[in-house]
């Protein structure tokens, strides 16, 4: 997932260098949301294990 997350931030650098603001912020927003998506699955995982 967060190999995802890194390719939708590449893809809005990408849009925002040749000006593209619309795909820009709407690949921006995925990839956001595929991070914190990431994030929070790591920490259940990781209070998981240590429990």
């Amino acid at each position: 997932m967060l190999y995802w997350a890194l390719v939708f931030a590449v893809i809005a650098l990408v849009a925002g260098v040749f000006g593209f603001g619309g795909v820009a912020s709407a690949a921006a927003g995925v990839a956001r949301i595929l991070f914190f998506i990431f994030l929070i699955v790591f920490l259940v995982t990781l209070i998981a294990a240590i429990l």
